[in-house]
């Protein structure tokens, strides 16, 4: 990653405030591969649990390194997956920002914090197959593709995904 990647966006650590970010990535149009827009109240959980994850994940706003203007949202978490406790990351970038290259940025930035938290060896992604934006996002940020897989996101929601597979332990 060459400095100026890693100076074009900045991970800032998600706070009470940043609920209106949340809010704007419900958008049917930002939903559409992830089941549809949350009702008021599950998005309510969803910023609750955000301020509220600190040793089993992080989320973050993205901004824009030289301005500081929010353009999206990026975390990872812990989930079950496949009788092993991994990191799961996602993201979102506001329809305004898309199309420049930040969820890659983004995304290259939060595996240098998951490595850095040396938990556990693996961060997956499991964008929609059929999302070519998010998996270009994953390939581009050097996620290795390990096929595809039923997911279920939200609960109840069952589909098609791409397992997408970074091993923090290996060298950079």
């Amino acid at each position: 990653m060459s400095d100026a990647e890693v100076q074009r966006v900045k991970l800032v650590p998600w706070a009470e405030g940043d609920f209106w970010l949340l809010s704007r990535t419900n958008a049917p149009e930002m939903t559409e591969h992830l089941g549809g827009p949350e009702s008021e109240e599950k998005l309510a959980a969803r910023h609750r649990r955000y301020v509220e994850l600190r040793e089993r994940g992080r989320m973050y706003r993205v901004t824009l390194a030289s301005s500081g203007e929010t353009v999206g949202s990026i975390g990872f978490w812990e989930r079950q997956w496949r009788d092993d406790t991994v990191w799961e990351t996602g993201w979102g970038v506001l329809p305004e920002f898309q199309g420049r290259g930040l969820a890659t940025d983004a995304a290259r930035a939060v595996v240098a914090v998951a490595r850095s938290a040396g938990v556990h060896r693996c961060l997956h992604a499991f964008p929609g197959a059929e999302h070519a934006a998010s998996n270009a996002v994953c390939r581009g940020a050097g996620f290795a593709w390990l096929g595809t897989v039923r997911f279920e996101y939200p609960k109840g929601h069952w589909m098609t995904s791409n397992d997408w597979r970074f091993d923090l332990a290996a060298d950079v």
